[in-house]
C-alpha cells in the first residue's frame, strides 16, 4: 500500500485516458489512492477533434503504476449505465472499496448542430447521474463517507458559448451538473459523503488544443473586449490539467471533511471579471 493523505482508499475517474481525467488519475495515486480509471476509447459521431484510445488510456495506467498505485483500467461508456455499471463494479471487486469518485468524463461539440445537442447532453450530464448512480450502493454500504467531486465548467456558472446546438447543449449540461451536486450533497449528507462541483476556465487538453476548438475560441474572442486570454482575469491563456487536479486532490481529502454542496472555480477570475 502506498503512502500518503489518501493511502488506504480508492477512486474512480471517468475520462481517465488522457487531460484532466489522467491529471486527476496521477495527483490522486501520487496521495496513495488506487484507482479505477475509465474511459470510452472510441470516437463519438458529433464530435470533430479526436477522443482518446486504448493506447491513452494504457499510458494513464503505467503513470499511475509508476507512483506505486494499483489502477485497474476498463473502457466503458459513461452513457450506457449498464455497461458503466460493471466497469466500475469490476474495479470495486479487484481493489476492495471505493471511496472518492471524480466524474470528469466530457465532450465539446462546440460547433455541432442537433446531434451535438443530444451527445453533450447525454456524456456531459447523464454521463455524470449514471457515474453518480454506479457508485453510490458502495459507498453508503461501507457507511464510511466519502466524496464525489464533479468536473463542471466555467460555462456551468456563467452564460457563455456560441448560437451553436453543441456549444448551448455544453452549457446547459455544463449548468445542469451543479443542480445534480447539490441534490446528491443534500441526499448523502447524513452518509457523510460529500458532493462538490469544480469549474475550471480553459484547460490545456486534447479537448481544447486542436483544430476545431481552437477555430472556435478564436471566433468566441474576436467577439469580446479580451481576444487572446479567453476572458481569464489573470494573465494567463489557459491552466494546466496539474492545476484542476491539485483542486480536486484538495477537495477529496479530510482538510476539505466539512466541505460539501459548493461550486469551486478554478478559473484565473474567469468568472469574477
Amino acid at each position: 500500500m502506498t503512502e500518503g493523505p489518501l493511502a488506504g482508499k480508492v477512486a474512480l475517474i471517468t475520462g481517465a485516458a488522457r487531460g484532466q481525467g489522467r491529471a486527476h488519475a496521477v495527483r490522486l495515486a501520487s496521495d496513495g489512492a488506487d484507482i479505477i480509471g475509465i474511459d470510452i476509447c472510441a470516437p463519438i459521431a458529433s464530435v470533430p477533434y479526436a477522443l482518446a484510445t486504448a493506447d491513452d488510456l494504457a499510458a494513464t495506467v503505467k503513470l499511475v503504476e509508476d507512483t506505486g498505485a494499483r489502477i485497474v483500467a476498463k473502457q466503458a461508456d459513461v452513457r450506457d449505465r449498464a455497461s458503466l455499471s460493471t466497469a466500475v463494479q469490476a474495479g470495486i471487486d479487484e481493489l476492495g472499496r471505493l471511496d472518492i469518485v471524480i466524474a470528469n468524463a466530457g465532450i465539446a461539440p462546440m460547433q455541432s448542430g442537433d446531434d451535438g445537442w443530444r451527445d453533450v447532453i447525454d456524456v456531459n450530464l447523464t454521463g455524470v447521474y449514471n457515474t453518480i448512480k454506479a457508485a453510490i450502493p458502495t459507498m453508503v454500504k461501507q457507511d464510511e463517507g466519502g466524496s464525489i467531486v464533479l468536473i463542471s465548467s466555467a460555462a456551468g456558472l456563467a452564460g457563455v458559448g456560441s448560437p451553436d446546438a453543441g456549444s448551448v447543449g455544453y452549457a446547459a449540461a455544463k449548468h445542469g451538473v451543479v443542480g445534480l451536486m447539490r441534490v446528491y450533497a443534500n441526499l448523502l449528507a447524513r452518509q457523510s459523503i460529500r458532493v462538490n462541483s469544480i469549474h475550471p476556465t480553459g484547460v490545456e487538453t486534447p479537448m481544447i488544443d486542436n483544430d476545431f476548438t481552437r477555430g472556435w475560441l478564436a471566433t468566441m474572442a474576436a467577439q469580446t473586449d479580451s481576444p487572446g486570454t479567453m476572458g481569464n482575469a489573470m494573465p494567463v491563456e489557459v491552466l494546466q490539467p496539474e492545476d484542476i487536479a491539485n483542486a480536486v486532490a484538495w477537495l477529496v481529502s479530510d482538510q476539505a471533511r466539512y466541505i460539501t454542496g459548493v461550486t469551486l472555480p478554478v478559473d484565473a477570475g474567469f468568472l469574477n471579471k
